[in-house]
Formats: structure tokens, sequence, C-alpha cells
């Protein structure tokens, strides 16, 4: 077989295909309970390591493809376990944050990173911004939208939820030690905040306020788009790697987190809430 050498520069050079996922690969985001009408919304940017075919590896090796890297550890399952308890929708993304980070804004290097924790991502190293928007226009703003629209809905029946952004994170970090175990990050919602601290400080957790990130940051971006944006309710948990790597681990913080969603009176509005970001 004669191979075009155009067609071995267009590999070399990672040149665009009209589309990133196949017609028969999984879909940028899964929704649970689409039609529930309890006021909680949980999303989890960070909920997969699923690659698409046609970046195959993106340079990794198995371990780092399976490791927090690629997803935060144990997020989804708690995601998935608090929607079943509570009946609860949630979004999440099934695309791995190193395709393209959802909890980042486009125009933020982080949100393609090409090296992560020390671990070079040979598949973003000098990314196009063609290639940039279409792992946006099939990845980012598919998930968006649909945390978008489940908003929407629940707002047209007359509900403002609770918008719950769960994610993991690692006990150690470049050599240094994390102490907390569950993270409660916020910025204009003090609100939500403070019950979540106060709560999970009962239940015996070594709580971070606003660590080991901070709501406060300008990188994040999910809650500040769809919550604080709009006035709604809010907060990020953040929960160690170890306590949710094992099922006993994700039924025990997951019921935790369940007692706390279900004690909690939703206001219609908390105070203090900044709204000058507005949804696109």
């Amino acid at each position: 077989m004669i191979i075009n050498p155009i067609d071995i520069l267009k590999i070399e050079n990672k040149e665009l295909t009209e589309t990133l996922l196949a017609p028969d690969e999984t879909d940028p985001f899964v929704i649970l309970n689409a039609d529930s009408i309890v006021p909680v919304l949980l999303v989890c940017d960070h909920a997969s390591n699923r690659f698409p075919r046609s970046l195959g590896t993106m340079g990794l090796d198995y371990l780092n493809r399976v490791s927090h890297i690629a997803l935060d550890i144990g997020a989804n399952a708690v995601a998935e376990t608090l929607a079943d308890n509570l009946g609860a929708t949630a979004v999440l993304c099934q695309y791995s944050r190193l395709i393209v980070d959802c909890n980042r804004e486009l125009i933020d290097d982080s949100a393609f990173l090409e090296c992560s924790a020390g671990v070079d991502v040979p598949g973003n190293n000098n990314l196009q911004e063609s290639e940039k928007e279409i792992r946006a226009s099939e990845i980012y703003w598919p998930y968006h939208n649909a945390i978008k629209d489940q908003i929407v809905r629940l707002k047209r029946l007359g509900i403002d939820p609770v918008v719950i952004s769960i994610h993991s994170f690692t006990p150690v970090i470049n050599g240094n030690d994390r102490e907390w175990e569950i993270g409660v990050l916020w910025d204009k919602d003090p609100v939500t905040a403070e019950i979540f601290l106060t709560r999970l400080a009962k239940a015996g957790y070594l709580v971070g306020d606003n660590e080991p990130y901070s709501g406060k940051d300008p990188e994040d971006f999910t809650i500040d788009y769809h919550a604080e944006s709009i006035g709604l309710p809010h907060v990020g948990i953040e929960i160690s790697q170890n306590l949710i790597n094992h099922d006993d681990g994700v039924k025990r913080v997951s019921n935790i987190l369940k007692e706390i969603i279900n004690a909690y009176t939703i206001p219609s509005k908390p105070n203090n809430i900044d709204t000058q970001r507005s949804l696109r």
C-alpha cells in the first residue's frame, strides 16, 4: 500500500479530522434522574478518564491514564450514589479532564494541560486553536449546556436548585501532606458553605474551609458560570481520594452528604451573591 506523505504529516502534526467523537462513541455527558423535581443539582466535571478513540492514549501509559491526572478518583461514584439516594438530578462529564478541563474557562491554559502534576501530556503539546475548538464543541459545551438545560427545567417548575459540585483530591501533592479529609469550597454563598462546614465537622471529618483549593480561585468555572451568575445556592465539595477509592468509603461519605443535604433548608436566593457573570 502506498502511503501518502501528506497523511503521515497529518498523523505527526495531529492535523484535525472534522470530528473528535465517532458516532458510536460515548456521549460527552450523562444525566441521571433527568426528570427529578428534587431541588438539588449535582455536577461532576472530572468524573471519567475516558479518551476519544481518535486521540488514542495521548502518549500516556496505563498508570497515568487511570491516575488523578486523568480524573477525580471516586468522585463519579459519590455523585452517582448521591443522585440515587436523593433522587436528584446529576450531570456527569464522560471524558477525561486531559481532553478538556470542564472546570476551567477555555481561555485558561490549564483547560488543555501539557503537563499535569509533573507528567507530560504529549497529546496536548502544541495544540492548534482549531483542535481546542473541536474538543470544546464536542465535549465542553455539550456538558455545560446539559447543566444549563437542567437548571432551566427546574426553574420553570419554580425550583431554585442548590448546585453541588463533586470533586476529589490527592492526600499528598508535591511531597506535601494535605491534612483535610473533605474540603468545602465557596465564594459568594457563605450560607450554604457554613451548613456543610459545620455538619461535616460534627460528623467527625477534618474539614477544609476553602482548602485544599479555594472557591474564590478564578480558575474554577462550573459553579461560577452556572450558579453564582444567576444567584443559585451552591457549594463545591472536595473529598480526599483515600476516603472514596473503595465502595465502603463511597457509601459512608455519600450517606453523610445525603443527611446534610436532606437537612438543608434551601434558600430561594442566598445572601450576598454576585450575579455579574451571566450565562452565555
